[in-house]
């Protein structure tokens, strides 16, 4: 990793460090920006349904920093293995728990210490049995191969400084037959990377955003197929919330 990356890198754990101590103590988390922060409606819980911000602790839903709602195109079912990618507080993994119910999984990955111990917190407060919270981080995830059924993640991929790897871990751990269902900010194809870091920050999810034909030629670069980017909202001139949905072949055994 070159100092630049690690100085992004840097930069994502103590912005997100610092969102899960605010919430620990009572605020709420940032949305997109990097900061603490009030929810918008283009980040963070106001993107869930009511009946979805209900059912979990006030402090899953509040340190929700997302730009979408994942679970709404992954279409989990009961029984499912699931992996989030950047879990941080928790939202996505308790509500994919309660899709899969007892008979399914559902890890969560973050590397930032903080969120971990709030995301933890949230599971004990839910009442969850069927989940299980990770430290690593999304380029090098610390599970063996074909362990998952699907991989979701809201508004973290754009945040790595080396997305084909993210994108090769992401393939790497579905069994085959598996299938991507994320949210993440994708900027349209006419913008430059610099046109990109002038309508936000790299911690705010902004900067780092992949283009729609970057974001499909990475997927299908390691091996994805059936690649679907579809755009929900707008967060910056040229740049959107979307969907993404790609699988893996039935037939990829190799790795």
């Amino acid at each position: 990793m070159t100092e630049h990356a690690s100085d992004l890198r840097e930069a994502v754990r103590a912005g997100y460090a610092a969102a899960a101590r605010k919430v620990a103590e009572g605020g709420t988390g940032c949305c997109g920006t990097g900061t603490a922060a009030e929810i918008d409606e283009n980040f963070g819980a106001a993107l869930y349904g009511a009946d979805e911000r209900d059912a979990l602790p006030a402090e899953a839903v509040v340190a929700s920093l997302g730009c979408g709602n994942p679970l709404a195109v992954a279409d989990l079912h009961l029984g499912e293995r699931v992996l989030d990618l950047g879990s941080g507080g928790g939202i996505d993994v308790l509500l994919s728990a309660r899709r899969v119910g007892p008979t399914g999984k559902v890890y969560g990955l973050d590397m930032t210490e903080e969120m971990l111990a709030l995301a933890l917190a949230n599971a004990e407060r839910s009442g969850a049995t069927n989940v299980e919270f990770l430290k690593g981080t999304i380029e090098s995830v610390p599970l063996p191969a074909h362990t998952v059924d699907v991989v979701i993640s809201n508004c973290v991929i754009n945040l790595s400084t080396d997305k084909p790897a993210v994108f090769a871990e992401m393939f790497r751990v579905l069994a085959p037959g598996g299938r991507v269902g994320v949210s993440d900010v994708v900027a349209d194809d006419r913008l430059t990377p610099d046109q990109r870091a002038e309508r936000g920050d790299y911690v705010g999810c902004i900067a780092g955003a992949l283009s729609f034909a970057e974001y499909r030629a990475g997927l299908e670069a390691v091996g994805f197929t059936g690649v679907e980017i579809t755009p929900t909202h707008p967060v910056a001139d040229g740049m959107h919330s979307a969907v993404i949905r790609a699988v893996k072949p039935a037939a990829a055994t190799g790795r």
